[in-house]
């Protein structure tokens, strides 16, 4: 790559090809390819694709219309146009996938990728020259994309090769590239990645208790520092900090000095309570912060709001009936803002935040007494907020909220909470709060959809993460109903098929007053990782996924790379490698876990066992270090080094266990991009609460 970089020219075509990677089957509009019902009948493609049937008959109209006589040519150049029905196309079209003719050819001028042959990747870009250069086409997708050098003047829409470029070097400059860490190129035929040997699971997860408090929430400090905001189901927020891994120290938290105190708001109760908070990505500079919790209009009046069942998808409250003794719609769904403005010199330095409402984001009732969801968090490169919505309960998703793309419950939904219209701009205003609509969101493709939806399909996502390497991995634990618990990568627009299907298995509703939606009328995306519910609890058959997060610190290096998920009721966890790379392809093993022998706090045991006693496993977390921690009904837990347990990890440096704790991982290239002012942001605040110690 640096050697080909050094040329003027091949520099300015290539670094057009170093987009920002998706490194998963991803289509061109950024939808998850489709499950094919057939096969397509011009391109190459049997089982997914980022085409229908009708692309597939656009894409057969225009190569016709090119007239190809030669026949060697006519199959490479059918080939290249196929390329837009991969389902890796988001990555076949890196530079700019509405207007670039042509994906990426595979050229040697470039370092290669092993998950692509060598044979291929070094020939490709040099056969289509050798084979079409001299061939007449009509409307040719070589015309050159810039005027680049190598380009020549074009006067006719029928051309050959060697009329628009002056040689292959200059041809390939311009078309070529190669395969990378998280991007394809194109061979010639459907992208596929070899199999590669699963590596070996962990030995074991070495846990040290920090805390032992029962939290349902953790949220990194946005300033960058090693605090973090805690918050329990009752609806109280605390500011902790946290000590290095290794130091002995515990969690340095107050229960008796919240940083907020919304109790009197929030309804609290065992399906009921506090769900999530999320904090604005520029909180320390703005003070904006977030939580979503449920309400009880009967005991509190600004519980207020529309009914997710409701005339728009054909459900009247009236009929559902009563649900443990409460009325439809008596509970509530919000996401409220507020602020920590004022209550420091600047946010960043805030010990407490104003408990009123600075406004209302979001407001639904709901429409039985479970399976509402409710996480929010923001995503790292856009700056949306994603919010997390159950099916909204009534056993088998009576209604089949989740697939009526007018209703959303089962879905998950992005706003804009920075771009809020005013009240006078009521035709501007969110129907269900004060937020606009990213103009990008699946509503400008599916028309069918509510435009607050970014995916539907799920039936009570409990706890979702981006990847702090690779942001477009979106992943989510989707709990199941009688038989399957669920991950999933959320893609936009995509569909996981509940209640057609529960995880992998065709679904069957007792009741289906809502009525029913067919197999064959959605392309469903099912989990990539899961588990029976026999498999953890062979005795109750209870079983419910928490969804937790990649593992990006340096802390455990043989854990680094996999995604850490586990079980509430079963306190089982999980350790998931994704194979091959790229693939969206993923092999978990359960993984045993212990307690560090100079653990800060005592570990409870399981009883007759070593093992220590998590309790309930609420949720995972994630710290500016990016460690991970386990918040559990025993307390709270953060992953360490594998030796203070005696588990074996050839990664692990063991001379150098008195260092101080790790690093915050660099974030991506692309999450770099997207805030370009972060470091100084960090800096300046560093600054600020130092010169703050000398007035």
């Amino acid at each position: 790559m640096e050697g080909a970089l050094a040329i003027a020219v091949v520099s300015c075509n290539l670094l057009l090809l170093l987009g920002l990677s998706h490194s998963l089957p991803l289509c061109t509009n950024s939808w998850a390819p489709s499950r094919l019902n057939t096969s397509l009948t011009f391109c190459p493609y049997n089982e997914t694709s980022c085409c229908n049937s009708t692309e597939d008959l656009q894409l057969q109209k225009q190569f016709q219309a090119m007239n190809i006589s030669d026949l060697p040519c006519a199959s490479v150049l059918k080939s290249i146009l196929c390329a837009r029905c991969d389902p890796y196309s988001a990555e076949l079209y890196t530079v700019d996938s509405s207007t670039r003719p042509v994906p990426v050819l595979c050229n040697s001028s470039v370092a290669l990728n092993s998950s692509q042959s060598s044979q291929q990747v070094n020939n490709f870009c040099s056969n289509v020259w050798d084979t079409c250069q001299n061939v007449s086409i009509v409307n040719s997708p070589f015309a050159p994309p810039l005027q680049v050098q190598g380009a020549l003047p074009v006067n006719s829409n029928v051309s050959k090769l060697t009329d628009t470029w002056q040689s292959k070097t200059d041809f390939c400059n311009a078309f070529g590239g190669a395969s990378s860490a998280g991007s394809v190129c194109f061979a010639g035929e459907p992208v596929t990645v070899n199999n590669s040997e699963v590596p070996s699971p962990p030995h074991g997860l070495c846990l040290e208790k920090i805390g032992n408090g029962s939290y349902l929430s953790m949220y990194a400090h946005p300033d960058g520092s090693n605090r973090a905001f805690f918050s329990n189901q009752e609806g109280k927020i605390w500011l902790a900090t946290i000590p290095e891994e290794g130091s002995g120290g515990t969690l340095g938290l107050d229960e008796s000095n919240p940083f907020i105190d919304l109790t009197d708001e929030v309804h609290y109760d065992t399906l009921f309570g506090m769900m999530s908070i999320a904090f604005h990505p520029k909180f320390a500079q703005n003070g904006r912060f977030f939580a979503s919790f449920n309400c009880d209009k009967v005991k509190w009046p600004e519980c207020t709001g529309r009914c997710a069942c409701n005339s728009d998808v054909k459900c009247d409250p009236s009929k559902l009936g009563t649900d443990n003794g409460a009325q439809p719609c008596q509970f509530h769904t919000v996401v409220v803002e507020y602020t920590a403005n004022g209550t420091a010199a600047q946010p960043s330095l805030a010990t407490s935040a104003k408990p009123s409402e600075v406004r209302r984001i979001f407001t639904m009732g709901l429409p039985f007494t479970s399976q509402h969801g409710g996480q929010i968090l923001f995503g790292p490169d856009d700056g949306y907020l994603y919010f997390m919505m159950g099916d909204g309960g009534g056993g088998g998703d009576p209604y089949n909220f989740s697939q009526n793309k007018k209703s959303l419950l089962g879905k998950i939904m992005r706003l804009n909470v920075d771009n809020i219209p005013s009240a006078a701009d009521i035709n501007k205003l969110g129907l269900w709060g004060n937020y606009s609509i990213p103009k990008d969101n699946p509503f400008s493709e599916d028309t069918d959809l509510q435009p607050e939806i970014w995916a539907l399909g799920l039936r009570n996502p409990w706890r979702c993460s981006f990847d702090s390497e690779r942001p477009s991995y979106f992943t989510c634990g989707d709990t199941g109903e009688d038989l399957y618990e669920e991950i999933d990568v959320i893609t936009k627009g995509g569909n996981y098929g509940w209640r057609v299907y529960e995880g992998p298995y065709p679904f069957n509703p007792t009741q289906t007053p809502g009525g029913n939606t067919s197999v064959n009328s959605i392309s469903p995306i099912f989990p990539v990782l899961g588990y029976n519910h026999s498999e953890v609890n062979k005795n109750e058959g209870s079983a419910s996924i928490t969804g937790g997060y990649f593992y990006r610190s340096k802390t455990d290096p043989c854990m680094y790379g996999r995604y850490l998920y586990g079980d509430l009721y079963a306190g089982a966890i999980w350790a998931a490698i994704e194979n091959p790379g790229n693939s969206g392809s993923f092999n978990a093993s359960k993984i045993p876990f212990g307690c560090a022998h100079d653990t800060p706090i005592q570990c409870n045991s399981v009883p007759q066992s070593t093992l220590p006693a998590l309790g309930y496993l609420y949720s995972f977390g994630e710290d500016n270090s990016k460690d991970i921690f386990i918040l559990a009904s025993k307390g709270v837990y953060r992953v360490v080094r594998p030796s203070r347990c005696n588990y074996t990890c050839s990664k692990e440096n063991v001379t150098s266990v008195a260092s101080p704790g790790p690093a915050a991982t660099p974030r991506s290239y692309a999450s770099r991009l997207s805030n370009p002012y972060n470091n100084l942001v960090l800096l300046v605040t560093s600054l600020s609460q130092f010169l703050l110690l000398f007035v």
